[in-house]
């Protein structure tokens, strides 16, 4: 214990060589802390004889004090300086707490993807997901999409600059989310039940209700029996659900190059309520999905056999169907991030 009288001094020298607050608090920790030598001189008591060790624990008590006194004094004299250098408009109190960093929120369509997967996933649908850089095999042939079809023109598919695949054919992003259906197929057995939401692109002018990206969420059922009942059954369960009321719907004969029969699925206008209104075009329907049982052609690029095997499949786009049910005017509000837009939700 005759050495800390030298450690004090030791001390006094450090901490008056320290400039600034981070040194001593290195040098508060070089004595005090876990490693120190004045936590090493306490744990050393014990080994004295008794009646040592109150003498010595009171020195190093003494030690300890002295150190937090010094400390103390040095920072104190640090920020008189600091404040009579730049002046004491310009100080700033690093122990004053920080401001709170303002919450973000979760995006609307994100919200609303998670909404209408759980949805479907009460009625037994599993997820799946896919690429968002396809090949044309996927895209366009296996979806019996025909060489000549328009979606396969460069104003209509952001087509990208890499070798062609003599298997797959040329890459490009994904125009739709159907391509998962095939990927799906190739590698699971029916029945089964899937949804697959995700972003796509297109290659088109951008407007209030249009944009070169979005999101869409691809539905597939297969197995034996499988009708357009089933089909109607289950929209109407999801459209009810993910706008927390019944909602009216009308299928239309339409033609999609990967499903036959092919349907139009539209809903009654939820703004005027079928009556006619500047957001339905005075129709009273709003064209919501794109539907219809599965073309053989397909269900064999998948690998099933039509002959054993039915399905229906469908697609929506989700950031259409959040603008109907929060009735926003402007697709491209999504992805502006604006915060006083997102905050709303």
């Amino acid at each position: 214990m005759e050495g800390l009288n030298l450690l004090k001094k030791n001390i006094s020298k450090k901490i008056e060589n320290a400039d600034d607050v981070k040194k001593l608090n290195e040098i508060f920790q070089e004595y005090l802390g876990k490693k120190g030598e004045i936590m090493q001189a306490v744990k050393s008591i014990g080994k004295l004889p008794k009646e040592k060790r109150a003498k010595a624990g009171k020195e190093i008590n003494e030690v300890k004090d002295f150190l937090q006194t010094k400390i103390d004094e040095k920072i104190q004299e640090t920020k008189e300086r600091i404040i009579k250098e730049a002046g004491e408009k310009e100080w700033i109190d690093i122990t004053i707490p920080g401001k709170r960093i303002k919450t973000g929120y979760i995006h609307p369509l994100t919200q609303s993807i998670r909404s209408a997967v759980e949805i479907f996933q009460s009625m037994g649908f599993s997820v799946a997901e896919g690429l968002e850089i396809e090949t044309e095999w996927y895209n366009f042939d296996a979806l019996n999409v025909p060489k000549d079809h328009p979606a396969r023109d460069v104003q209509d598919t952001f087509w990208l600059k890499q070798e062609k695949d003599n298997k797959q054919g040329k890459k490009l992003m994904r125009c739709h989310t159907s391509a998962v259906q095939i990927h799906y197929m190739e590698k699971n057995n029916p029945p089964f039940r899937i949804v697959a939401p995700g972003k796509v692109f297109r290659h088109e002018a951008t407007d209030a209700s249009h944009d070169v990206q979005f999101h869409q969420l691809e539905g597939m059922m297969v197995g034996k029996g499988v009708s357009l009942a089933n089909l109607k059954a289950v929209i109407n369960e999801f459209l009810d659900n993910f706008f927390n009321k019944k909602v009216e719907i009308r299928l239309r004969p339409s033609y999609f190059p990967f499903t036959e029969p092919s349907v139009e699925i539209d809903i009654k206008c939820l703004n005027c309520k079928g009556k006619g209104c500047s957001v339905c075009k005075k129709t009273g329907w709003l064209e919501t999905i794109g539907a219809g049982m599965v073309h053989p052609n397909v269900l064999k690029a998948g690998g099933l056999n039509p002959k054993f095997w039915q399905g229906f499949a469908f697609g929506m786009g989700i950031d259409r169907l959040v603008m109907m049910k929060y009735k926003i005017d402007d697709i491209r509000l999504f992805y502006s991030g604006d915060i006083k837009f997102l905050e709303q939700f």
